[in-house]
């Protein structure tokens, strides 16, 4: 009997899986698929080396992924920063604007839209003060109506690039969510330096080797004699007796704790004696899914450091040309460039495979005709968008000895970072409950 079963060998299950071996305990992951990593691995295209979606991972000086590396990795990759954002918006483009300095300089918008949403970020600091809840507050309902279209065409590509959700559904504690000088501190002064003084995208790499060598770091510093992967074995039900008992489709197991990382709104499927009002609770996750288009071009178009957000596209666009980082990703000579699209909901795939590779012949015609490799991905980087509706899972269920890990039980941040913070919450949850010491 194993003290741990993991199901799911994502970026949560595989960190969840590490921090409780390198804590003691004997654990075993389930995995569905074939593949370990989830949406945190590459494969090989043509000679070109795609990630699963484009990824920059965020607050890596001080952030949750670096914690749970200094705690348990022995390997650590080799990060290369990100550089700059860049916003393309009525034919131009500026570096996105972090700052008060940014906001006077960034004239894709126009000035007098520049100064309000200046006064509008004073005036944030102290509605978080006053005890307001801003995560029910939506960007739209902040800046109300009278800007431009241009303002509200940045505004709305800003909520969905952050959230997957529209301005309308975009909480504005989104847009607060930030790590850095002062960041603890409860005065509203303190608060509006960190909105209006922000440096940049300082802290946020790309992994050398690609999203792959995170993954192959986690499985190297893995304790062989404690963990076991299973792949190609997917769980049918969860049973809660005096220990619990975990069916797959191939064999069954008895462990003392569950850690579930796969879609908290599936766990119902999986476990007998959920109440209805936790069910329904559940119900209320929606996933965030997106389209990726990768290219492999003939040349070099992207020569800037860093990537670029495409407000004037239909639909709206993340560009990242991550060869950039590392030419190996790419031949020798080409470029590799992914193109990350939210995709609506019950929408024709066909279809928005379609509008994405006209927006990017519309915004950058020189393209079409420099293409070498074309590669389409439907992934769901996020399992719940972070909209003003949502309500996220906790990691404790209302079954002891079954809990939750992942970007569905977290809403700060997004992708890889979001899943260290569910992961440390995880570890400090099992600590308080005895399952860890």
């Amino acid at each position: 009997m194993k003290d741990v079963i993991v199901v799911g060998a994502g970026i949560s299950g595989l960190l969840s899986a590490l921090a409780l071996a390198k804590e003691g305990k004997r654990v075993l992951v389930l995995e569905k698929t074939e593949h370990i990593g989830g949406v945190c691995r590459s494969y090989n295209v043509d000679g070109y080396q795609v990630d699963t979606g484009p990824h920059v991972i965020t607050r890596t000086e001080h952030g949750p992924l670096k914690e749970l590396m200094d705690r348990y990795f022995d390997v650590v990759p080799n990060f290369v920063p990100h550089g700059g954002y860049y916003v393309r918006l009525n034919n131009r483009i500026k570096p996105f604007p972090w700052n008060l300095q940014g906001w006077f300089n960034f004239d894709l918008i126009p000035q007098i839209d520049r100064l309000y949403l200046i006064k509008t970020l004073f005036s944030i600091s102290y509605i978080s003060n006053s005890g307001e809840d801003l995560s029910k507050k939506s960007v739209g309902d902040l800046v109300g109506n009278g800007l431009s279209n241009s303002t509200m065409t940045f505004l709305n590509c800003m909520s969905y690039f952050m959230t997957g959700a529209s301005m309308n559904e975009t909480p504005v504690a989104r847009f607060l969510d930030a790590e850095h000088y002062k960041s603890q501190s409860k005065n509203p002064l303190d608060k509006l330096y960190n909105i209006l003084m922000k440096e940049g995208a300082i802290d946020q790499v790309y992994p050398k080797g690609g999203l792959q060598s995170l993954t192959t770091a986690i499985l190297s510093s893995l304790p062989g004699n404690r963990i076991e992967i299973k792949t190609n074995e997917g769980v049918v039900k969860i049973t809660d007796n005096k220990s619990k008992r975990v069916e797959t489709d191939k064999d069954e197991y008895k462990c003392k704790t569950v850690v579930y990382s796969g879609f908290a709104s599936d766990l119902p499927k999986l476990v007998d004696g959920l109440s209805n009002g936790y069910r329904k609770s559940l119900e209320k996750l929606h996933k965030a899914d997106a389209l990726t288009l990768w290219l492999g071009l003939n040349k070099r178009i992207f020569t800037r450091d860093g990537s670029e957000i495409w407000a004037d596209s239909d639909p709206y666009a993340w560009a990242v040309p991550v060869s950039n980082y590392d030419s190996s990703l790419a031949p020798e000579g080409k470029q590799l460039v992914g193109f990350a699209f939210r995709l609506p909901k019950n929408c024709d795939i066909n279809k928005e495979k379609k509008r994405a590779m006209q927006a990017i012949f519309d915004i950058l015609p020189e393209i079409e005709d420099n293409i070498d490799m074309t590669h389409y991905q439907v992934l769901i980087p996020e399992k719940a968008a972070w909209t003003i509706d949502t309500v996220f899972a906790d990691v404790k269920t209302p079954i002891d000895g079954i809990y939750l890990v992942g970007t569905d039980t977290e809403r700060r941040s997004m992708g890889i970072t979001r899943a260290s913070y569910s992961v440390l919450n995880l570890i400090s949850i099992l600590k308080k409950d005895g399952v860890l010491r």
